[in-house]
């Protein structure tokens, strides 16, 4: 089904609505489309839930979005996806307790809604965001920025991937800007990532060979504590490794510069 014209999807912060009403809408008010993602959108339009299929049956933005990515594991995916394209069996692998038939069903429904493509590499085919699903990162930032508080019991049991910190750190550290730029390597659990802040603020990658002078060797318990302000930078060295420049961290983690 096309998106109608009145209420093409955009992310919040491209629509202009024509009423009061910013989120929710009781009665088909018109809006005005100010986005450079339609033309993407428009050529594969997002599916409203077929009869029979669970849906809020709201004529809702947030509902809406709902229907598409609040499925369990359906954001799971997307958090994967957000640092880098993936074979099914990586995806599979990082995943801890997902089912194969699972999956492969909410890859499927990601596919179908446009958030979700297959491509080709060298490893063969892999999953990929699109340039609309790669727009929720900013509500995803936002909810793990939310979640922060649920981690104070520490990691237990809990399954964990160093991967997640390229979306986590970025959205604890938002508005931290740095000029000139500044890189932090940061190593959890054998894997290195590279955190950069400039002027835009915070962003982090994991990119094969490429080690910043500058690294931080620690748990990720520590590592979040850190960013969320909750460890000074003094404690997180001490409970782990630095070899580098002191002031990059102080550049980056001014939160956790007191006593």
């Amino acid at each position: 089904m096309a998106i109608p014209t009145t209420i093409a999807a955009t992310t919040a912060n491209q629509l202009v609505p024509a009423t009061e009403d910013l989120l929710c809408s009781t009665t088909e008010s018109p809006w005005l489309i100010q986005s450079s993602m339609m033309e993407d959108v428009n050529q594969t339009p997002v599916k409203l839930a077929p009869k029979g299929q669970r849906s809020y049956r709201q004529f809702c933005a947030l509902a809406r979005a709902l229907d598409v990515v609040g499925e369990r594991w359906s954001l799971l995916i997307v958090r994967e996806l957000l640092p880098g394209p993936m074979r099914y069996t990586d995806l599979k692998g990082s995943l801890a307790g997902i089912a194969t038939n699972l999956l492969a069903s909410r890859l499927r429904t990601l596919e179908d809604n446009g958030i979700v493509e297959r491509q080709l590499d060298r490893a063969g085919v892999v999953y990929g965001l699109t340039s609309w699903g790669a727009e929720l990162r900013e509500p995803m930032e936002a909810l793990g920025r939310w979640g922060t508080p649920l981690l104070a019991s520490g990691r237990g049991d809990d399954t964990f991937q160093p991967r997640w910190l390229t979306l986590a750190l970025p959205a604890l550290l938002r508005g931290t800007t740095a000029n000139p730029p500044v890189e932090l390597g940061i190593e959890t659990d054998g894997s290195l990532m590279v955190l950069r802040v400039d002027a835009d603020g915070p962003s982090a990658h994991i990119r094969p060979g490429d080690q910043p002078e500058s690294v931080l060797t620690a748990s990720s318990d520590v590592v979040v504590a850190l960013a969320a302000g909750g460890m000074t930078i003094d404690q997180a060295v001490d409970s782990g490794e630095f070899t580098g420049e002191p002031d990059i961290l102080r550049t980056i983690f001014a939160r956790g510069t007191g006593g």
